[in-house]
Protein backbone atom coordinates (compact mmCIF):
# COMPACT_ATOMS: atom_id res chain seq x y z
CA UNK A 1 0.00 0.00 0.00
CA UNK A 2 1.02 3.64 -0.33
CA UNK A 3 1.85 5.45 2.92
CA UNK A 4 3.56 8.60 4.15
CA UNK A 5 6.56 7.44 6.19
CA UNK A 6 9.47 9.09 8.00
CA UNK A 7 12.64 7.37 9.20
CA UNK A 8 13.90 10.06 11.59
CA UNK A 9 12.13 12.72 13.63
CA UNK A 10 11.95 16.00 11.74
CA UNK A 11 13.23 14.38 8.54
CA UNK A 12 11.11 14.98 5.44
CA UNK A 13 8.41 12.28 5.20
CA UNK A 14 8.05 10.45 1.89
CA UNK A 15 5.23 8.69 0.07
CA UNK A 16 6.41 5.08 -0.27
CA UNK A 17 5.15 1.54 -0.76
CA UNK A 18 4.93 -0.46 2.49
CA UNK A 19 3.21 -3.73 3.48
CA UNK A 20 -0.46 -3.55 4.45
CA UNK A 21 -1.05 -3.79 8.22
CA UNK A 22 -1.84 -7.11 9.84
CA UNK A 23 -5.28 -7.36 11.41
CA UNK A 24 -5.30 -7.68 15.22
CA UNK A 25 -7.24 -10.79 16.37
CA UNK A 26 -10.03 -8.68 17.92
CA UNK A 27 -9.47 -5.66 15.72
CA UNK A 28 -10.03 -4.56 12.14
CA UNK A 29 -8.22 -3.12 9.14
CA UNK A 30 -9.88 -0.04 7.67
CA UNK A 31 -9.59 1.07 4.06
CA UNK A 32 -8.90 4.78 4.54
CA UNK A 33 -11.09 7.08 2.46
CA UNK A 34 -10.28 10.35 4.24
CA UNK A 35 -7.91 11.40 7.01
CA UNK A 36 -7.24 14.71 8.70
CA UNK A 37 -3.86 16.42 9.04
CA UNK A 38 -3.67 17.48 12.69
CA UNK A 39 -1.11 19.35 14.78
CA UNK A 40 -0.81 16.17 16.86
CA UNK A 41 0.60 14.49 13.72
CA UNK A 42 3.18 17.27 13.55
CA UNK A 43 4.12 16.60 17.19
CA UNK A 44 4.57 12.89 16.37
CA UNK A 45 6.78 13.75 13.39
CA UNK A 46 8.92 16.10 15.50
CA UNK A 47 9.52 13.44 18.16
CA UNK A 48 7.41 15.05 20.90
CA UNK A 49 5.55 11.81 21.69
CA UNK A 50 7.57 9.04 23.34
CA UNK A 51 5.14 6.34 22.15
CA UNK A 52 6.28 6.77 18.54
CA UNK A 53 8.84 4.26 17.20
CA UNK A 54 10.78 4.65 13.96
CA UNK A 55 10.20 4.23 11.07
CA UNK A 56 6.70 5.59 11.38
CA UNK A 57 3.50 6.37 9.48
CA UNK A 58 1.49 9.14 11.25
CA UNK A 59 -2.21 9.99 10.92
CA UNK A 60 -5.04 9.40 13.38
CA UNK A 61 -8.22 11.18 12.17
CA UNK A 62 -9.74 8.82 9.63
CA UNK A 63 -12.90 7.44 8.11
CA UNK A 64 -13.30 4.56 5.68
CA UNK A 65 -14.61 1.06 5.13
CA UNK A 66 -13.87 -2.18 6.95
CA UNK A 67 -11.49 -4.24 4.80
CA UNK A 68 -10.64 -7.06 7.22
CA UNK A 69 -12.15 -8.21 10.53
CA UNK A 70 -10.13 -9.93 13.26
CA UNK A 71 -10.24 -13.71 13.55
CA UNK A 72 -11.37 -13.56 17.21
CA UNK A 73 -14.13 -11.03 16.65
CA UNK A 74 -17.48 -12.33 17.85
CA UNK A 75 -19.70 -13.69 15.09
CA UNK A 76 -22.56 -11.54 16.39
CA UNK A 77 -20.48 -8.35 16.61
CA UNK A 78 -22.69 -6.67 14.02
CA UNK A 79 -19.74 -5.62 11.87
CA UNK A 80 -19.11 -6.70 8.28
CA UNK A 81 -16.54 -6.03 5.58
CA UNK A 82 -17.57 -2.90 3.68
CA UNK A 83 -19.23 -1.13 6.63
CA UNK A 84 -18.56 2.61 6.72
CA UNK A 85 -16.79 3.48 9.97
CA UNK A 86 -14.60 5.77 11.96
CA UNK A 87 -12.89 5.34 15.35
CA UNK A 88 -11.68 7.57 18.19
CA UNK A 89 -7.97 8.32 18.07
CA UNK A 90 -7.73 6.66 21.49
CA UNK A 91 -8.60 2.99 21.03
CA UNK A 92 -9.45 1.50 24.41
CA UNK A 93 -8.74 -1.98 25.76
CA UNK A 94 -12.14 -2.48 27.41
CA UNK A 95 -10.67 -4.32 30.39
CA UNK A 96 -8.82 -1.83 32.60
CA UNK A 97 -10.32 0.07 35.54
CA UNK A 98 -10.85 3.25 33.48
CA UNK A 99 -12.62 1.37 30.69
CA UNK A 100 -14.85 -0.47 33.15
CA UNK A 101 -15.88 2.91 34.59
CA UNK A 102 -16.80 4.26 31.14
CA UNK A 103 -13.71 6.46 30.75
CA UNK A 104 -12.17 4.80 27.71
CA UNK A 105 -10.60 8.11 26.64
CA UNK A 106 -8.02 7.64 29.44
CA UNK A 107 -7.66 3.86 29.06
CA UNK A 108 -4.64 2.48 30.93
CA UNK A 109 -3.72 0.24 27.97
CA UNK A 110 -4.83 2.44 25.09
CA UNK A 111 -3.52 2.21 21.56
CA UNK A 112 -3.41 5.17 19.19
CA UNK A 113 -3.12 4.84 15.41
CA UNK A 114 -0.41 7.21 14.24
CA UNK A 115 1.35 7.06 17.60
CA UNK A 116 1.60 3.63 19.23
CA UNK A 117 1.44 2.01 15.78
CA UNK A 118 1.31 3.05 12.14
CA UNK A 119 -1.51 5.42 11.33
CA UNK A 120 -3.86 6.62 8.63
CA UNK A 121 -1.59 8.54 6.24
CA UNK A 122 -1.89 5.35 4.27
CA UNK A 123 -4.38 3.35 2.23
CA UNK A 124 -5.08 1.03 5.18
CA UNK A 125 -4.91 1.39 8.97
CA UNK A 126 -5.40 -1.18 11.75
CA UNK A 127 -7.25 -0.66 15.02
CA UNK A 128 -7.54 -2.79 18.14
CA UNK A 129 -10.71 -4.05 19.85
CA UNK A 130 -13.11 -3.39 16.97
CA UNK A 131 -16.29 -4.15 18.92
CA UNK A 132 -15.46 -1.42 21.42
CA UNK A 133 -13.83 1.17 19.19
CA UNK A 134 -15.55 1.09 15.80
CA UNK A 135 -18.21 3.74 15.19
CA UNK A 136 -20.75 3.27 12.41
CA UNK A 137 -21.19 6.28 10.13
CA UNK A 138 -24.67 7.53 9.22
CA UNK A 139 -25.36 7.25 5.49
CA UNK A 140 -25.76 11.03 5.35
CA UNK A 141 -22.21 11.64 6.62
CA UNK A 142 -19.46 11.76 3.99
CA UNK A 143 -15.96 10.44 4.60
CA UNK A 144 -14.35 13.91 4.60
CA UNK A 145 -16.81 15.24 7.18
CA UNK A 146 -16.42 12.08 9.27
CA UNK A 147 -12.63 12.40 9.23
CA UNK A 148 -12.95 15.99 10.43
CA UNK A 149 -14.73 14.68 13.53
CA UNK A 150 -12.04 12.18 14.44
CA UNK A 151 -9.78 14.08 16.81
CA UNK A 152 -10.28 17.81 16.79
CA UNK A 153 -14.08 18.07 16.69
CA UNK A 154 -14.64 15.13 19.04
CA UNK A 155 -12.04 16.48 21.46
CA UNK A 156 -13.65 19.92 21.36
CA UNK A 157 -17.13 18.42 21.78
CA UNK A 158 -16.23 16.58 24.97
CA UNK A 159 -14.19 19.51 26.29
CA UNK A 160 -17.08 21.96 25.86
CA UNK A 161 -20.08 19.74 26.60
CA UNK A 162 -18.70 17.49 29.35
CA UNK A 163 -15.54 18.94 30.85
CA UNK A 164 -16.25 22.69 30.87
CA UNK A 165 -19.87 22.33 32.04
CA UNK A 166 -20.73 25.35 29.90
CA UNK A 167 -24.16 26.66 30.91
CA UNK A 168 -26.71 29.05 29.37
CA UNK A 169 -25.87 32.70 29.98
CA UNK A 170 -22.14 32.07 30.44
CA UNK A 171 -19.27 33.45 28.36
CA UNK A 172 -16.38 31.46 26.91
CA UNK A 173 -13.02 32.34 25.34
CA UNK A 174 -11.20 30.02 22.96
CA UNK A 175 -7.46 30.68 22.66
CA UNK A 176 -6.19 29.35 19.33
CA UNK A 177 -8.53 29.25 16.32
CA UNK A 178 -7.12 26.32 14.39
CA UNK A 179 -9.05 23.12 13.74
CA UNK A 180 -9.81 22.23 17.36
CA UNK A 181 -10.37 25.86 18.35
CA UNK A 182 -12.85 26.52 15.54
CA UNK A 183 -14.60 23.27 16.47
CA UNK A 184 -14.91 24.49 20.05
CA UNK A 185 -16.27 27.81 18.82
CA UNK A 186 -18.87 26.12 16.60
CA UNK A 187 -20.05 23.94 19.49
CA UNK A 188 -20.16 26.84 21.97
CA UNK A 189 -22.00 29.11 19.53
CA UNK A 190 -24.58 26.36 18.99
CA UNK A 191 -25.09 26.34 22.77
CA UNK A 192 -26.23 29.97 22.54
CA UNK A 193 -23.52 31.56 24.69
CA UNK A 194 -21.23 34.49 23.94
CA UNK A 195 -17.92 33.28 22.50
CA UNK A 196 -14.59 35.08 22.10
CA UNK A 197 -12.10 33.68 19.59
CA UNK A 198 -8.46 34.57 20.30
CA UNK A 199 -5.62 34.22 17.79
CA UNK A 200 -2.63 36.06 16.32
CA UNK A 201 -3.64 35.20 12.75
CA UNK A 202 -5.99 37.50 10.86
CA UNK A 203 -7.27 34.54 8.80
CA UNK A 204 -8.00 32.53 11.94
CA UNK A 205 -9.80 35.50 13.52
CA UNK A 206 -11.88 35.94 10.39
CA UNK A 207 -12.83 32.25 10.50
CA UNK A 208 -13.80 32.58 14.17
CA UNK A 209 -15.92 35.64 13.42
CA UNK A 210 -17.59 33.77 10.56
CA UNK A 211 -18.72 31.12 13.02
CA UNK A 212 -20.25 33.70 15.35
CA UNK A 213 -17.41 34.46 17.79
CA UNK A 214 -16.17 37.88 18.80
CA UNK A 215 -12.59 38.07 17.44
CA UNK A 216 -9.91 39.11 19.93
CA UNK A 217 -6.28 39.73 18.98
CA UNK A 218 -3.98 37.20 20.61
CA UNK A 219 -0.43 37.61 21.84
CA UNK A 220 0.70 40.00 24.55
CA UNK A 221 -2.26 41.57 26.34
CA UNK A 222 -4.80 38.98 25.13
CA UNK A 223 -6.06 38.23 28.64
CA UNK A 224 -6.58 41.91 29.39
CA UNK A 225 -8.54 42.33 26.16
CA UNK A 226 -10.80 39.41 27.13
CA UNK A 227 -11.33 40.83 30.62
CA UNK A 228 -12.36 44.19 29.16
CA UNK A 229 -14.61 42.77 26.44
CA UNK A 230 -16.37 40.34 28.78
CA UNK A 231 -16.91 42.80 31.61
CA UNK A 232 -14.51 41.21 34.10
CA UNK A 233 -13.71 37.77 32.78
CA UNK A 234 -15.27 34.72 31.16
CA UNK A 235 -16.80 31.71 32.89
CA UNK A 236 -14.90 29.23 30.73
CA UNK A 237 -11.63 29.63 28.85
CA UNK A 238 -10.06 27.04 26.59
CA UNK A 239 -6.47 26.75 25.42
CA UNK A 240 -6.94 25.07 22.05
CA UNK A 241 -3.38 25.73 20.87
CA UNK A 242 -1.10 24.45 23.60
CA UNK A 243 1.71 26.73 24.74
CA UNK A 244 2.95 28.42 27.89
CA UNK A 245 1.64 31.76 26.61
CA UNK A 246 -1.83 30.61 25.54
CA UNK A 247 -2.49 28.51 28.64
CA UNK A 248 -1.39 31.36 30.92
CA UNK A 249 -3.56 33.85 29.03
CA UNK A 250 -6.50 31.46 29.20
CA UNK A 251 -6.35 31.23 32.99
CA UNK A 252 -5.89 35.00 33.31
CA UNK A 253 -9.03 35.50 31.17
CA UNK A 254 -11.30 33.92 33.80
CA UNK A 255 -13.67 35.54 36.25
CA UNK A 256 -13.78 34.22 39.82
CA UNK A 257 -14.77 30.52 40.02
CA UNK A 258 -14.13 30.18 36.30
CA UNK A 259 -12.95 27.01 34.53
CA UNK A 260 -9.89 26.65 32.32
CA UNK A 261 -9.88 23.65 29.95
CA UNK A 262 -6.62 22.53 28.37
CA UNK A 263 -7.16 20.93 24.95
CA UNK A 264 -3.96 21.89 23.12
CA UNK A 265 -1.07 19.50 23.71
CA UNK A 266 1.61 20.81 26.04
CA UNK A 267 4.99 19.42 25.02
CA UNK A 268 8.64 20.33 25.44
CA UNK A 269 9.16 23.30 27.74
CA UNK A 270 5.41 23.92 27.80
CA UNK A 271 4.83 20.57 29.51
CA UNK A 272 5.92 22.27 32.73
CA UNK A 273 4.24 25.61 32.01
CA UNK A 274 3.90 28.10 34.85
CA UNK A 275 0.39 28.86 36.06
CA UNK A 276 -0.83 32.00 37.91
CA UNK A 277 -1.58 29.99 41.02
CA UNK A 278 -2.24 33.15 43.02
CA UNK A 279 -5.27 33.81 40.80
CA UNK A 280 -6.27 30.13 40.91
CA UNK A 281 -6.40 30.20 44.72
CA UNK A 282 -7.88 33.67 45.20
CA UNK A 283 -10.56 33.16 42.55
CA UNK A 284 -11.20 29.46 43.23
CA UNK A 285 -10.47 28.70 39.58
CA UNK A 286 -10.59 25.20 38.12
CA UNK A 287 -7.94 23.79 35.77
CA UNK A 288 -9.25 20.87 33.72
CA UNK A 289 -7.67 18.60 31.15
CA UNK A 290 -9.55 17.04 28.24
CA UNK A 291 -8.23 14.08 26.25
CA UNK A 292 -10.26 12.93 23.26
CA UNK A 293 -13.63 11.22 23.52
CA UNK A 294 -14.73 7.62 24.05
CA UNK A 295 -16.54 5.76 21.27
CA UNK A 296 -19.74 5.42 23.34
CA UNK A 297 -20.13 9.23 23.37
CA UNK A 298 -20.02 9.60 19.56
CA UNK A 299 -23.74 8.92 18.89
CA UNK A 300 -24.75 12.13 20.69
CA UNK A 301 -22.33 14.17 18.59
CA UNK A 302 -23.28 12.39 15.35
CA UNK A 303 -26.94 13.06 16.07
CA UNK A 304 -26.20 16.79 16.41
CA UNK A 305 -24.31 16.72 13.10
CA UNK A 306 -27.16 14.88 11.38
CA UNK A 307 -29.69 17.42 12.68
CA UNK A 308 -27.61 20.34 11.43
CA UNK A 309 -26.82 21.73 14.89
CA UNK A 310 -23.12 21.31 14.05
CA UNK A 311 -21.64 21.74 10.56
CA UNK A 312 -18.10 20.36 10.78
CA UNK A 313 -17.78 20.26 6.97
CA UNK A 314 -17.60 24.08 7.13
CA UNK A 315 -14.38 23.75 9.14
CA UNK A 316 -12.59 21.91 6.33
CA UNK A 317 -10.35 24.50 4.75
CA UNK A 318 -8.41 22.32 2.30
CA UNK A 319 -8.72 18.92 0.67
CA UNK A 320 -5.45 17.38 -0.48
CA UNK A 321 -4.08 14.09 -1.81
CA UNK A 322 -1.79 11.66 0.00
CA UNK A 323 1.28 12.86 -1.87
CA UNK A 324 0.67 16.40 -0.54
CA UNK A 325 0.79 15.30 3.12
CA UNK A 326 4.56 15.83 3.65
CA UNK A 327 4.28 19.49 2.65
CA UNK A 328 1.12 19.99 4.70
CA UNK A 329 2.73 18.38 7.74
CA UNK A 330 5.81 20.59 7.52
CA UNK A 331 3.64 23.70 7.20
CA UNK A 332 2.17 23.06 10.65
CA UNK A 333 5.47 24.06 12.22
CA UNK A 334 5.43 27.49 10.58
CA UNK A 335 3.47 30.49 11.86
CA UNK A 336 0.32 30.68 9.78
CA UNK A 337 1.60 27.93 7.51
CA UNK A 338 -1.27 25.57 8.12
CA UNK A 339 -3.88 28.15 7.14
CA UNK A 340 -7.26 28.35 8.84
CA UNK A 341 -9.59 25.42 9.30
CA UNK A 342 -8.85 21.73 8.84
CA UNK A 343 -6.86 20.01 6.11
CA UNK A 344 -8.29 16.64 5.07
CA UNK A 345 -6.69 14.05 2.79
CA UNK A 346 -8.99 12.28 0.33
CA UNK A 347 -7.95 8.81 -0.85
Amino acid sequence: MRAVLFNAFGENPELVEVPEPECPPRGAVIRVRATGVCRSDWHAWMGHDDTVSLPHVPGHEFAGEIAVLGSELAADSGWAVGDRVTAPFICACGRCEECRSGNEQVCDAQSQPGFTHWGSFAEYVAIDEAELNLIRLPDSLGFVEAASLGCRFATAYRAIVSRSRLAPGEQIAVHGCGGVGLSAIMIAVAAGVKVYGVDVSDAALAAAKGLGAVPVQGGEGAAERILEASGGGVDVSVDAFGSTETSFASVRSLKKRGRHVQIGLMVGDSALAAMPMDAVIAGELEILGSHGMAAHEYPFMLSAVASGDFRPIELVGRRITLDEVPTALAAMGKAGGAGSGMTVVEL
